[in-house]
């Protein structure tokens, strides 16, 4: 290239870069260098079209051997833009999965570099850039540190630019603030209209969750059901007359799922995941939430299936290996679950998901207290005319991943007539008390316990030597057992105000199809001290009939049988007895924050109740029951009931009060 030409040539490189023709200009700037390769003018204009095609990393490699160097403007520009530059690359696969946020730091690293060090010279593309900043803390879950930013922005009126206000929205997300979320995820929407690139993230989704964390089912829903409506299946690649799948719209879909799963409409989410599943049977992700909702419907081994096979697929989802960490804590599968989370918590240690998990884990192999107390008046034929029963429990952490040693107290007394109190009128009281030890087992599909209770005063006959085991070998059978010497459970309080004990045993078969269907029969048999022998059955069937948005309402119908051989004891003691009941449940979230929850429950019986020689009357008995949960590992309990039943012909009723308390799982 002669040596007059080069002016014309860079000339012209600079009128193709004013119309707009960058790619054009640059080649032309490079024809130049390849002559002339320490033109100053050339390869100055070749860092300025680097760096406004996107080129930043290779334009600031250049501008940092320039002989004539970029002004303080220019050179901050363009550090700034090579940050931006980075922070989208966040968007992408990690480059080491084991380190999903390298990138995100690095372009932290390098914006905040940006921040300090133009602070003073250049302070409008400084605090450009410490937007930048905000959003790279968010990306990696540096949530603190990018809501302090955010409000140092505040306080000192600066108003935050719409591209960041989906960032901001998520990390107030992240620390539990969906109301103030809220706000700038609406605010972002309003300001960055859909259509979203395929590599953004769309910030409907967030918004939907802040709606839902916030107590917005309704609007949760609307909003995702009008997303995916509204994104197309295909979409067009960006310099590309080609179609490609919008993964927009699958996102959409899969959320039109979840949240349903998240409002107890299980079948119904079901239904949905399974759609987008049959059409993209390859995909890690909707065989991870498939595998979720199966252990929401109470399928842990189905669970299981789907998640190994989401993590055939993706390896590198660590959400996967948390919801497999929920399926064995359910399976009792312990010895497998502390090494997996500590893995997890090795990569995403501030993860707000793996966090839960870890307090939830460590809650459900730490100290466990239950406390449980029932008073009653009334049923004196079985419980005398006033009653009252306290059971207390303290478990020691998980051993070995498979034992807890634990000490048990139960204290039971009834006053046998109709007095207000104890010796109001005269009557006996009879107390049966006894504190022991035991130790529980814990196997894949399988628990089971051994227990030893001495007497604690001189009324209470026999040393207690109590055993049970629960085996569900499936997810649709379970089966239980006990054996006591003394059946306390089983023997009435004025049979042992007799000095009366049973050698009790009962075992169940329970099969469930699934959250909305589920079968049970039970048998028992005791044999008394006093000779009598009881051997009785009972068989349920339950069938949910109606869902709405957190609440459901069950219906059943219910039968029984007992006999006795000795009726002329000093308790109820029918010759035999038959019932058929019909059965309902309704239950409700009355409210619910994070792992705060507050329920309540209402259940109902009525039918037909038979005894031998004394014909057929009605029996029925209803209660009203709250349980509060205040946070993770901790939830009292409440209720009320009533139930009436004839006995030998004769009407009795009873009241009862019981109160609960759980501290650990």
């Amino acid at each position: 290239m002669p040596p007059a030409s080069r002016a014309q040539e860079l000339a012209q490189a600079q009128h193709e870069r004013a119309v707009g023709h960058r790619v054009q200009a640059l080649a032309i700037c490079q024809d130049v260098l390849a002559y002339w390769p320490d033109d100053a003018p050339a390869r100055h204009l070749e860092v300025q079209l680097l760096a406004e095609l996107g080129a930043s990393q290779r334009a600031f490699e250049l501008a940092q051997n320039l002989q004539i160097p970029l002004s303080d403007k220019e050179m901050a520009r363009l550090q700034a833009d090579l940050g931006a530059h980075r922070l989208r690359w966040t968007r992408a696969q990690p480059a080491d999965p084991a380190k999903p946020f390298a990138e995100a730091d690095q372009a932290l690293g390098h914006i905040q570099g940006v921040v300090e060090r133009y602070r003073t010279s250049q302070p409008r593309i400084s605090k450009g850039a410490s937007f930048d900043a905000l959003i790279a803390q968010d990306k990696g879950q540096h949530y603190i540190a990018a809501l302090d930013g955010y409000a140092a922005l505040q306080k000192n009126k600066d108003v935050l630019p719409p591209f960041a206000d989906a960032a901001m929205a998520d990390a107030l997300l992240q620390r539990r603030q969906p109301e103030q979320a809220i706000g700038l995820f609406e605010a972002g929407i309003k300001h960055v209209p859909p259509p979203y690139e395929a590599d953004e993230t769309d910030p409907r989704i967030g918004l939907m969750y802040a709606y839902l964390e916030a107590g917005r089912y309704r609007d949760a829903i609307a909003l995702i059901d009008r997303t995916a409506a509204s994104e197309p299946v295909w979409h067009k690649m960006s310099g590309s007359t080609e179609l490609a799948l919008n993964p927009h719209k699958a996102e959409a879909d899969l959320n039109t799922a979840l949240v349903r799963e998240y409002i107890w409409l299980y079948r119904d989410a079901a239904q949905r995941l399974g759609k987008q599943l049959a059409e993209a049977p390859a995909d890690g992700i909707l065989w991870r939430d498939w595998g979720n909702l199966q252990r929401a419907r109470g399928w842990p081994r189905a669970s299981e299936d789907a998640l190994i096979t989401s993590a055939g697929v993706d390896p590198s989802n660590l959400s996967t290996r948390l919801g497999l960490i929920d399926s064995w804590r359910e399976l009792n599968d312990f010895s497998r679950v502390e090494p997996t989370l500590h893995a997890v918590e090795l990569v995403q240690p501030n993860d707000t998901e793996v966090t839960q998990v870890r307090t939830e884990w460590d809650h459900q192999r730490g100290w466990q207290f239950d406390f449980e107390h029932d008073r009653g008046k009334g049923g004196s034929p079985n419980f005398g005319d006033r009653d009252r029963e306290t059971t207390a429990t303290l478990m020691s952490p998980l051993l070995d991943d498979h034992w807890r040693i634990y000490g048990v107290t139960r204290l039971a007394a009834a006053t046998l007539d109709n007095g207000d109190d104890a010796g109001d009128s005269g009557g006996p009281i009879v107390q049966r008390e006894r504190a022991g030890l035991g130790v529980r087992t814990y196997l894949r599909g399988f628990e089971g316990y051994a227990q030893v209770l001495t007497a604690l005063n001189n009324s209470t006959r026999g040393t207690a030597v109590e055993a049970g085991f629960r085996w569900f070998p499936s997810d649709h059978w379970t089966f239980t057992g006990e054996w006591s010497n003394v059946g306390d459970d089983d023997t009435p309080l004025r049979a042992s105000g007799q000095a009366i004990v049973a050698n009790a045993t009962d075992i169940s078969a329970e099969w469930r199809a699934s959250e909305l269907t589920s079968a049970k029969f039970s048998l028992n048999h005791d044999r008394f001290s006093d000779g009598n022998h009881r051997n009785g059955w009972e068989s349920e069937f339950v069938q949910r009939v109606y869902t709405v948005p957190f609440l459901t309402v069950d219906s059943g119908i219910q039968f029984g049988k007992t006999r006795n051989t000795l009726i002329d004891g000093p308790y109820y003691s029918p010759d035999g007895a038959r019932w058929a009941m019909l059965t309902g449940r309704l239950e409700s979230m009355l409210h619910q924050r994070y792992e705060r929850e507050w329920r309540q429950r209402i259940d109902i019986a009525y039918g037909p109740y038979d005894e031998r020689q004394f014909g057929t009357s009605w029996t029925g008995s209803i209660r009203y029951g709250q349980i509060f949960q205040p946070h993770s590992g901790m939830n009292y309990g409440w209720g009320l009931s009533w139930s009436s039943q004839p006995y030998d012909g004769k009407r009795d009723s009873r009241v009862m009060l019981d109160l609960t308390m759980h501290w650990g799982e």
